[in-house]
């Protein structure tokens, strides 16, 4: 076993269909599984156990050793031949799931959890953990098909490094094409140079198109050598980031971004393109902060 896969319950759909999804990635990693559900019952001061006129089975402290029974069953129903442990961790999810991460391969969450309101896309546990997690974080939008491309959004930071190793590493666990994704604009493209020599220019002079290639080649570098079984389509889009990565996710079983790209403010943990696939992915979404835990 190299490592574990933690994953977040509260009782939810959303928490149980990021359950089975976090099975098969630590079968898939040759890692445990560990099953949290954060308590925060007792922060409260509220009573835990059974009401005096109530059945002995009931009682919030009950119902939170039920919960983790039936996601460790789902577990186990999804994949067989993975250890699972479990914990009920007294805390706030937030906090708790944090912790978790500093010591995962990858923590998994649900969209959504018990606590969203209606209309509500995406849950607070789900940001955050994109924003503060110390691991790659997979958020389960929607039920994995297992199905086509993994599709990995490259703008050539240094932010993106650690999501690129985790895509190729990833493709070639699933055995799935990689989809390597740069969007470009004229926001964000370089300027072509200007007719006098003499003037000022940070950029370096190329044509457009042919410069977004080079960039994107560019940061692949090296990757395709160390992963030669995975396949790789070079995608150079004009047009928005997000609505690109938020289309090619409707065929994809995997969308990886790097949680903040060059397009950041500074001290802002999570970027605007991360946070709309988040929103809007047709498919589960890998935001990638830190590469976790080295065994």
């Amino acid at each position: 076993m190299s490592g574990v896969v933690v994953v977040g319950v509260d009782g939810s759909a959303s928490s149980l269909a990021a359950v089975e999804a976090a099975a098969r990635e630590a079968r898939l990693r040759g890692a445990g599984l560990r099953v949290v559900h954060a308590f925060f019952w007792p922060a409260m001061h509220v009573p835990l156990g059974p009401s005096p006129v109530g059945p002995p089975e009931g009682g919030l402290r009950n119902m939170a050793d039920r919960l983790v029974a039936e996601a460790v069953e789902r577990a186990h129903a999804a994949a067989p031949e993975v250890h699972v442990g479990h914990a009920v961790v007294t805390g706030e999810p937030l906090t708790v799931l944090e912790a978790q991460s500093r010591a995962a391969e990858l923590v998994v969450v649900g969209s959504r959890g018990l606590g969203g309101f209606v209309g509500l896309l995406v849950g607070a546990t789900a940001v955050h953990l994109a924003a503060h997690g110390r691991c790659p974080v997979l958020v389960v939008r929607e039920q994995p098909s297992g199905e086509g491309p993994i599709v990995l959004g490259v703008d050539g930071s240094a932010a993106g490094e650690h999501a690129m190793d985790f895509a190729f590493a990833e493709a070639a666990l699933r055995k799935a094409p990689l989809v390597a994704l740069h969007a470009w604009t004229t926001w964000n493209a370089p300027l072509p140079a200007p007719q006098d020599a003499s003037t000022p220019y940070a950029n370096p002079p190329s044509a457009l198109p042919g410069e977004e290639e080079r960039l994107l080649s560019e940061a692949l570098a090296g990757r395709q050598e160390r992963y030669p079984g995975v396949v790789v389509e070079h995608r150079v889009v004009h047009g928005g980031t997000r609505e690109a990565l938020i289309e090619a996710s409707q065929s994809a079983q995997l969308v990886v971004v790097g949680a903040r790209g060059r397009g950041g403010f500074a001290g802002l943990l999570l970027g605007s393109v991360s946070q709309a696939l988040l929103h809007h992915a047709h498919c589960p979404v890998a935001v990638v902060r830190g590469a976790g835990p080295h065994h």
